[in-house]
């Protein structure tokens, strides 16, 4: 059988660099390494007359790490094995087949570090954060909303005018929740056109742009009516959940070039990042999502809010961090990384989140953030409207460098929601 462990080999500049946790089963983590290079690429189980000393050469990966104290390994791939601007394709070898091994107790795809003609095989954002912002007209802080409450059982005039009140308030987001779409209740195409319609009525009388963005989950078909229907109604930003639609999907929904901010949720991926020993990080899904073109993506909350999270992980993706594998491209945090041609990803919070925790998310965030609130704008004792500007009052009181506390002295809004649920 042929030999994949090489640890005197340097990764080429274009070679496609995988780095992997293994737990092995039963058999030595060197054994282990060998099965997962030859199973995500050209080798099998056995000897094969088939195999060729061409192909060998050409295409064999080679395992260039193995960090027996953490379990730890990197593998370089040469990119002949993969078609360049084909994700599935891509993932069905380093993310295929290898995670059902016998061998392997548990297995962990913890990054992918992709060559320059990779990165410019996919089209990247088309907005990202500079176009983002230059829509909203907002230049510096960070961009604040809030998701529709219930997130299923409002018609689609009450769901309209939850969003206006939360645009009155001061937001300047409101997103559909993502297990929204086009219920009996609630139609899609009537939630569009109300909820635009207020849209324009609350940014005429704040003086302020306002964003909607809604949900247009569905078949691949159906997205892209759907993200019509958005455009005929002057919105000028779309979400998907990308990973419960697939990679194939999020790509044809970008490329259809739709001109219209594409919001990432995340939904189902705790299925796959949740355990650290096993499945694919979410820094992984981050540089997937920012390569086919997603405008802005939720990577959690820094174990500030409600949903489990790795804040070291969280912090990786939207923070500096240094790593000798990068190329020089790739060194800062992932989704503002110099990638070429490829515009950096707007950072979302969201999950949990309530005026007290600005302070402490801006802190380890930055401002290059969407901050998103749901039952902490529309459980304030005031309501959708009052909720909204408490937290409009508590990002004023950040930026200001103000003790929430004493912010919230002159202003009772956001003194009865740190009444209600406190400082993070």
């Amino acid at each position: 059988m042929l030999k994949y462990i090489n640890l005197g080999y340097k990764p080429k500049k274009r070679d496609v660099v995988v780095e992997y946790y293994v737990e092995p089963n039963g058999i030595s983590l060197e054994k282990a390494c060998e099965q997962i290079a030859a199973e995500s690429s050209i080798g099998t189980w056995t000897t094969i007359s088939t195999m060729n000393p061409t192909i060998a050469k050409k295409l064999r990966p080679t395992v260039f790490s193995i960090n027996k104290r953490t379990k730890e390994v990197k593998i370089a791939y040469p990119p002949e094995l993969f078609e360049a601007g084909n994700m599935p394709e891509i993932l069905s070898s380093i993310a295929g087949n290898i995670f059902g091994m016998k061998v392997i107790k548990s297995l962990r795809l913890q990054d992918i570090h992709f060559p320059k003609q990779f990165v410019d095989s996919f089209r990247g954002p088309k907005f990202g954060i500079t176009g983002i912002r230059k829509l909203l007209g907002v230049k510096n802080r960070p961009l604040v909303g809030t998701i529709v409450k219930p997130k299923v059982g409002l018609n689609a005039r009450q769901h309209a005018k939850v969003a206006y009140e939360a645009w009155r308030g001061g937001l300047d987001v409101v997103k559909d929740d993502e297990n929204l779409s086009s219920m009996k209740f609630n139609k899609f195409d009537d939630r569009i056109k109300l909820t635009l319609k207020l849209r324009d009525k609350a940014e005429q009388e704040t003086g302020e742009k306002k964003i909607y963005m809604p949900n247009i989950t569905a078949e691949t078909n159906e997205m892209l009516r759907r993200a019509g229907v958005v455009k005929k109604f002057g919105g000028e930003y779309i979400m998907v959940d990308i990973l419960t639609i697939g990679w194939a999907s999020l790509q044809t929904v970008r490329e259809a070039n739709l001109g219209m901010v594409i919001h990432a949720h995340r939904a189902m991926h705790a299925a796959l990042t949740k355990n650290h020993k096993h499945g694919i990080s979410m820094l992984t899904i981050a540089k997937i999502s920012r390569l086919i073109g997603v405008d802005q993506l939720h990577i959690g909350t820094v174990n500030v809010g409600k949903m489990v999270g790795s804040e070291e992980e969280e912090l990786h993706i939207e923070h500096d961090i240094e790593d000798k594998f990068m190329s020089k491209n790739e060194k800062g945090h992932v989704l503002e990384q110099s990638w070429y041609n490829i515009k950096p990803v707007l950072a979302v919070a969201s999950g949990g989140l309530y005026p007290g925790c600005i302070p402490k998310l801006v802190e380890r965030m930055g401002n290059n953030i969407v901050i998103q609130f749901g039952g902490g704008c529309h459980g304030h004792p005031k309501g959708t409207r009052k909720g909204a500007t408490a937290i409009r009052q508590a990002l004023e009181a950040t930026l200001s460098e103000i003790p929430l506390k004493e912010y919230a002295k002159l202003h009772p809004e956001l003194k009865l929601a740190l009444d209600k649920w406190g400082i993070a």
